[in-house]
């Protein structure tokens, strides 16, 4: 049923859920990203029916494969209505088949505007509903609170901004990193640490999540006086492959947190296609390449 999505959501909280999948299937985090490019690629029209035969093919390859799959919703949302309804068919088919989804939608706004957002994302029987959503904090952490409470309660979870990829995150997220109030990255990773330090159960992570690139690199990590193992949630981790990171790069940005480390892929494995086999051997094949992470199986 669309939008109930995990049906275990209510026994067991995000977090454990994500620490289970990627102790059975690794840390690969698999992206749904249609672009009008690898569409045509695809030999796919850019409509409504070529962006469900591309999600589909990717569910196809990824399920059992990968600890989740993260469809980036910008690009389903330029279709208008046809292109949400094939993301919530997306969803649907995924919680069928057992696999988390990250509903990448960046959402951040105030008051009764985010607890729309956080309705929609994370609310039990919303047909949008994923396992968990990326939120914005730039509008101030607490800004989030309908959706951290609102996870929280549907056992759900989500994914803050804190250092992204993009080099020009750095202008935003490094502030401050000379002042005696830290950086707002490293504000960022104490709110989510405090957060998750209140939710948390004996069952393992809490639910807040920190999107932390792997290009961002260890130095940069030490010099805004980061602590990453304090956070005690997942950390999504975008810059790998396409984007010029690979293991070690992973393994130098996050040290003794990495096996919180969940890798996203996208274009790598999504250039593999149309063949359903061949997207499912690069699935293999990066996940492969990702047990090789220290403190992985």
């Amino acid at each position: 049923m669309p939008g109930t999505g995990p049906v275990a959501a209510a026994v067991l909280g995000f977090g454990p859920r994500l620490q289970r999948a990627m102790a059975l299937r690794g840390p690969l985090c698999v992206g749904i990203d249609p672009h009008p490019g690898l569409l045509s690629a695809w030999d796919l029209d850019d409509d409504a029916a070529g962006l469900e035969r591309f999600s589909r093919t990717v569910l196809e390859a990824a399920a059992g494969r990968c600890a989740a799959i993260k469809p980036q919703v910008a690009l389903f949302e330029r279709h208008g209505s046809a292109g949400l309804a094939v993301l919530e068919r997306l969803l649907a088919a995924a919680a069928d088949a057992d696999v988390l989804t990250i509903a990448d939608a960046k959402r951040g706004d105030i008051g009764s505007t985010m607890a729309a957002y956080a309705q929609a994302w994370l609310a039990d029987g919303s047909p949008l509903a994923a396992d968990a959503v990326t939120l914005s904090p730039y509008l101030g952490f607490e800004s989030m609170r309908p959706a951290l409470d609102l996870a929280a309660v549907t056992g759900r979870g989500v994914f803050v901004l804190a250092l992204t990829s993009n080099p020009e995150g750095a202008g935003v997220q490094h502030a401050g990193d000379d002042g005696d109030g830290g950086s707002v990255a490293a504000r960022i990773c104490v709110a989510a640490a405090d957060e998750n330090a209140a939710r948390r159960s004996a069952d393992g992570w809490g639910p807040v999540g920190l999107v932390v690139g792997a290009t961002v690199g260890a130095e940069a990590i030490a010099r805004l006086g980061i602590d990453l193992t304090a956070v005690a949630g997942p950390f999504l981790v975008p810059g790998y492959g396409a984007q010029g990171a690979g293991v070690a790069e992973v393994a130098a940005t996050f040290g003794s947190a990495v096996p919180a480390a969940l890798v996203s892929s996208s274009r790598q494995i999504l250039a593999a296609g149309p063949d359903v086999t061949a997207v499912r051997a690069a699935v293999d094949r990066t996940a492969e390449d990702l047990r090789t992470l220290a403190g992985r199986p």
